[in-house]
């Protein structure tokens, strides 16, 4: 009998010209993985996708203020960015930054530490969720900006006033979203953190927000994004009533002075301040944290 080994055979593969081949049946498979081009490569990131969308952006407003031909209603980016680049030269622009972003950092820290106070009250007792449902579900809704009048009233004139509007912008939005996360926590991790004896302010450090950081930073997002936009409106009333004020009051004040490229570099200025925050802060954190732990791919 022949041996084993001449009973198998060889794989062989029919040429184009009809004959047969030795050669090995992967020999002519195409490889399944393929090396982007350098245009696909850049293409893939999203800074590049993110400027390219502000370069159009740029060039219609451009366009459009060049064919409007109205200074006074619409002017151009160029005598925009002139007008801004003369107000950081002359120091008006970052003192009033300065003033905004102080005020704002100061009512942002009160109410993201008031809304963590609430949230570790609510998660370890019932009447704490049935007091921040309840007043959640009372001043969410309520615009930040229509308690000024009555801020004014209480506080004066100064910065408690603005303070305290921004504590309400940010309080019920960050307490509802780290809420939200801390009752999505699997019960697999609760009875981790229950086994290991972890109670109190060391179970919610150590079990509830690792596994709850997604909606925690999702809910610091909606909260900055609150308390810009009411700071900045605030300011508008705030700086017309004390005569000092950040850019809100920059806005205002050059808008009575019909300075119009001074009011679109205040609104120019609104713009690149949250956007330098949401993409170097948070995406930051959230390269740092979340992708890092594999929670968001």
């Amino acid at each position: 009998m022949k041996p084993k080994e001449a009973l198998i055979a060889k794989p062989q593969i029919i040429l184009s010209d009809g004959d047969i081949g030795s050669r090995p049946a992967h020999a002519n498979l195409a490889p399944v993985e393929q090396k982007l081009s350098t245009a696909e490569l850049v293409w893939g990131i999203g800074a590049v996708r993110k400027t390219l969308i502000i370069l159009i952006l740029a060039v219609l407003w451009q366009t459009y203020a060049v064919y409007l031909d109205n200074p006074l209603l619409f002017p151009t980016l160029s005598d925009t960015i002139t007008t801004l680049i003369d107000r950081f030269a002359d120091g008006t622009l970052p003192a009033r930054i300065g003033t905004t972003l102080k005020v704002l950092l100061m009512g942002y820290a009160a109410g993201t530490l008031l809304a963590a106070l609430l949230t570790v009250l609510a998660i370890n007792t019932r009447i704490g969720t049935d007091f921040l449902e309840t007043m959640t579900a009372m001043f969410n809704p309520l615009p930040a900006i229509s308690l000024l009048p009555l801020a004014l009233i209480w506080f004066g004139l100064g910065t408690p006033s603005l303070v305290f509007v921004l504590v309400h912008s940010v309080l019920w939005a960050v307490a509802l979203n780290t809420h939200s996360g801390f009752l999505g926590v699997s019960r697999t991790l609760r009875m981790v953190g229950a086994n290991y004896g972890l109670t109190g302010f060391s179970y919610v450090t150590r079990i509830l927000i690792p596994a709850a950081f997604p909606s925690i930073l999702t809910g610091l997002k909606i909260g900055w994004a609150f308390a810009w936009r009411t700071l900045i409106a605030a300011e508008l009333v705030f700086g017309v009533s004390s005569g000092q004020g950040g850019l809100g009051w920059f806005i205002f004040e050059n808008r009575n002075l019909l300075d119009i490229p001074a009011v679109f570099a205040g609104l120019l200025t609104v713009i690149a301040i949250g956007l330098t925050v949401e993409n170097l802060v948070f995406q930051t954190i959230e390269r740092r944290t979340i992708r890092k732990w594999g929670m968001k791919e």
